[in-house]
């Protein structure tokens, strides 16, 4: 295809009446060598259409993802699939670095993703020259070479991101040379504060991000390296953002290149600090490196934040990721004595004038709480959102603080007192207030003079709010009584004072946030006081059905784990409105499936909280016969719509939800529903026959007479067994599908003689290829072994009849010594029982029909016996002992909070840290 013709086929592709046309047209010619160059020319042509442009790098795109990696037929017979030939590789090689320069934005970021392919698959055996091109476009005198050289660089770096240090070597060898010229090309490029200038200096500060995040290879970053590019980092931190920028929208500030650039600055000097300049807290490769870095650039690094900081304080504008990042390298510093001397002189007004700003209710809280209350709910409570909110890192700084050293509590909490007593204090200052209190309730709570006063605090200053005209202090009362749940009250009154108010809020506020920090609260405080649980009782009901509704109108996940809580503490309540949870948690379910058009995670969250409470419900209701039949027709809806949809996201919870409703008791609609499991299996569910086994196994022991009333069943159960034993899905499932033989066995004594053979013909075929682990070797001799107890003749006789590839000689025999050789693999009550039973089978034949192979084996057949025997008691005296131990370990809840806290001297060390981190590299 020429070029003129393949631009017409791109450009009918956008028209929807040729659209299908043109694209069997391109499915036709893509396979034709030289169609990939054609393409890149004509993505590159300035003089066509940019639609055009767009949607044949599109299609180069995934061309290059699905057909650049040589790919060889399964199976000889099958035709070889095809992949982009050689020779249009080499000609997209050779020029895709000249396109990414030359191209524009929308262009140049689908031509990364075919670059980042490349490299992927072809560096540095078929494109070794990569680094060298890339580093020529950087050092060029041409500056519109240098973001494309860049861009290209950043996708080399990413693939190689999150690889082991032994697997990043060809990396490092690359980055030693390439890792100079971009620190002098930003040097360079820092006295000049244009926007063409910023942007290819964030583009640096994101490939040395990437390329250090997880692994710091010293021998490409040297100490005098590492020491030139955090001055590099300290003066993009330290320069003014110029003028101009305030000019533009608040909120469209922090996509301006001058704060990218800062927060990708500070984001480095944070992540450093954590993962390798925290002596105690680092890989013990950083162990050395960690004790230089500490003393040669924290305090440096704390001065420029504290500038950060102060520029806040003066009612500047920071970008709040910049200030996220900043207050989590402060938080760092807490715990070392060497940066904390540097902290301790100005952390008392850094609290008083950064933390309780950032902690009171803002101007943006107050626009989202009018204009859209989902939305602020959604924000508040998406811990996602919390991994980048400057709140979150004020209040984790505020924390580390008073936690961790001493007179920072009693002075910060004198501060907040003062303004709770003065009557002067505004409303936003009084939930900064209550929010610095609660954030340190836990820590309050541990120490003797606070924990006698919070009770009184708690009636004096946050009560109060509970009626405030103010939604925003409401809902703070109520977050904070959230947090002193488990406060010991002195006076039963002030409980139910609590409770009242939380009930009133939750079930009678006009403002949905309130009802929702309501809605926690009141569940926290039933969880932790015992006399609020009895308290309550008489308002379950209104309790619960106020909370259904709330959860329709917010599709809030955590307030769906409050409900479960809630049906677990009350079950007798419950029982009488369980139908009606149940049909209005279906209606809220087929709610949110209808609004998820883009498949938002935080919906799909949602449905799966929901499932569960429903799964919660059917648990607790499953002695209430005829409630569970009402139950079961309205879940059964929810589960037909999951299943004949194939949602395979919520396979797992669904297929809970159906063991639960077979427990105890299997119904014709519940049969029905295992035709549809079997169907499921056959589109896409050998991934999830795990998750289908407690269901599948209910089935069969809990409803024998009818699992065995129609063939179909057996066979249907037989037809997964074996395709997951023949498919590569893991050993873990194998086992599963095993265990399932073995329990139809010993479930249906006398009634399943014709699947003996296919069941044990299975299973040693299986064992024919290669068992990585001796749970699937002993769990395929346990179905032997179980068709042994089951009839000894009948598996006698199949296997001297059954024949097994790769079995020379007697199948019995290589079963028996198999099984003597793995006696001392079987393990648990279960396994080791079954075994001895079979054994004891064999052993008490009469001579006349015993297999001789049995009498030749006999000397080591009674020694395994024994190993059995032995390992059968000690399983009965390990039950017994678990059965008698108290396994409560009480820890002291008023443990001195002066314990925990450090001198101005002390570091605090994290060991369990430090091991997990060696042990994650070793992975």
């Amino acid at each position: 295809m020429d070029a003129n013709k393949l631009i017409d086929v791109l450009r009918a592709t956008l028209d929807p009446n040729q659209r299908e046309e043109a694209e069997k047209q391109l499915e036709i010619v893509h396979k034709i060598i030289g169609f990939a160059p054609i393409l890149l020319q004509v993505v590159m042509e300035e003089s066509i259409d940019m639609p055009v442009r767009q949607a044949g790098v599109v299609y180069l795109k995934n061309m290059c993802t699905q057909f650049w990696r040589d790919r060889e037929a399964e199976n000889p017979s099958d035709p070889v699939p095809f992949n982009i030939h050689e020779q249009d590789r080499l000609t997209i090689r050779n020029n895709i670095i000249e396109a990414v320069i030359h191209a524009p934005e929308p262009i140049r970021v689908q031509l990364c993703v075919c670059i980042s392919t490349v490299i992927k698959n072809d560096y540095p055996g078929r494109w070794p020259d990569f680094p060298k091109k890339v580093a020529f476009y950087i050092q060029s005198d041409n500056h519109s070479t240098w973001m494309g050289a860049l861009m290209s660089l950043y996708q080399m770096v990413k693939v190689y991101e999150y690889k082991r240090s032994e697997e990043r070597q060809i990396l490092d060898d690359a980055m030693v040379h390439i890792l100079p010229v971009c620190y002098q090309r930003c040097l360079q490029l820092l006295p000049d504060p244009s926007e063409h200038s910023v942007l290819l200096q964030k583009q640096i500060l994101k490939i040395f991000y990437a390329y250090i995040q997880n692994h710091l290879p010293l021998e490409a970053v040297s100490k005098e390296t590492f020491t030139h590019w955090m001055e590099l980092i300290r003066q993009i931190i330290d320069r003014p953002v110029p003028e101009q920028t305030n000019q533009v929208d608040i909120d469209d500030r922090p996509e301006l290149p001058w704060w990218k650039t800062k927060k990708w600055a500070v984001h480095i000097l944070s992540r450093t600090f954590e993962r390798y300049g925290s002596p105690g807290n680092v890989h013990k490769d950083y162990n050395q490196f960690a004790e230089w870095y500490l003393k040669a650039f924290s305090g440096g690094a704390i001065q420029v934040l504290f500038k950060v900081l102060d520029e806040y304080r003066r009612k500047m504008y920071v970008a709040p990721r910049v200030m996220q990042q900043a207050l989590n390298f402060l938080n760092q510093g807490v715990s070392h004595a060497f940066s904390w001397k540097f902290m301790k002189p100005h952390i008392q007004p850094i609290i008083q004038e950064v933390i309780f700003p950032l902690m009171c209710h803002s101007d943006s809280d107050e626009e989202l709480w009018d204009s859209d209350p989902q939305e602020y709910i959604r924000l508040k409570y998406d811990v996602f959102e919390d991994f980048l909110s400057p709140v979150i890192a004020a209040q984790t700084l505020f924390y580390s603080c008073a936690s961790k050293r001493k007179e920072v509590l009693q002075k910060s909490m004198g501060f907040c007192m003062q303004l709770l007593t003065s009557g002067t204090t505004e409303t936003r200052q009084k939930d900064g207030a209550m929010h610095m209190i609660g954030a340190v309730a836990e820590v309050l709570l541990k120490r003797k003079i606070y924990k006698d006063q919070a009770e009184m605090m708690l009636v004096s200053h946050v009560y109060p709010e509970f009626t405030s005209p103010n939604g925003f202090l409401r809902a703070r009362a109520c977050w904070v009584m959230r947090v002193f749940s488990e406060m010991r009250f002195k006076q039963e009154a002030h409980l139910y004072q609590a409770l009242e108010h939380s009930k009133n809020c939750m079930c009678t506020d006009k403002e949905l946030p309130v009802r929702v920090e309501a809605a926690i609260a009141l569940q926290m405080l039933i969880s932790d006081q015992e006399k609020a649980k009895q308290y309550m009782t008489p308002h379950v009901r209104t309790v619960i059905l106020e909370l259904l509704k709330i959860i329709r109108e917010t599709e809030n996940d955590d307030l769906t784990g409050t409900m479960q809580r809630l049906v677990c503490t009350y079950v007798e309540e419950v029982t009488p409105i369980a139908v009606e949870m149940m049909s209005h948690l279906a209606t809220t379910f087929s709610q949110v499936l209808e609004t998820d058009s883009d498949g938002s995670e935080e919906k799909a969250i949602t449905a799966l909280g929901i499932l569960n409470t429903m799964e919660t419900i059917v648990t607790v209701m499953e002695e209430q016969k005829e409630i569970m039949l009402q139950l079961e027709g309205i879940v059964l809806n929810v589960v037909g719509v999951i299943l004949q949809q194939n949602i395979i996201d919520f396979y797992e919870e669904v297929l809970s939800l159906i063991y639960s409703l077979t427990s105890s008791h299997v119904t014709v609609h519940m049969w029905q529903v295992f035709g549809m499991l079997y169907e499921m299996f056959q589109k896409d569910g050998v991934d999830y026959f795990t998750d289908m086994m407690p269901a599948l196994h209910n089935y069969i022991t809990v409803d024998t007479r009818t699992f065995l009333s129609n063939s179909s069943h057996l066979e249907a159960i037989y037809n997964m067994c074996k395709q997951v034993m023949s498919a590569d899905v893991g050993e873990d499932a194998e086992c599963h599908a095993a265990k399932l033989l073995e329990v139809i066995l010993l479930q249906c004594p006398g009634q399943v003689d014709t699947i003996v053979r296919p069941f044990v013909e299975l299973v040693l075929e299986r064992l024919t290829r290669e068992v990585e682990t001796s749970e699937l070797r002993t769990m395929c001799l346990q179905v032997v072994i179980a068709a042994l107890y089951y009839n000894t003749p009948l598996l006698i006789e199949t296997l001297k009849s059954v024949q097994i590839a790769n079995v020379q000689g007697s199948v019995m025999e290589q079963f028996l010594k198999q099984w003597i050789h793995d006696a001392d693999c079987f393990l648990g009550l279960h396994d080791r029982k079954i075994s001895v039973l079979g054994l004891c089978n064999l052993l008490s034949m009469m001579e006349s029909s015993r297999p001789s192979e049995v009498t030749e084996l006999g000397p080591e057949l009674l020694p395994a016996t024994l190993v059995l025997f032995g390992g059968l008691r000690r399983a009965y005296e390990t039950r017994a002992e678990n059965e008698t131990s108290d396994s409560d370990d009480d820890g002291d809840e008023d443990a001195d909070y002066e314990q925990d806290a450090l001198a101005s001297d002390e570091d605090e060390i994290d060991e369990e840290g430090q091991q997990y981190l060696e042990k994650l590299e070793k992975t």
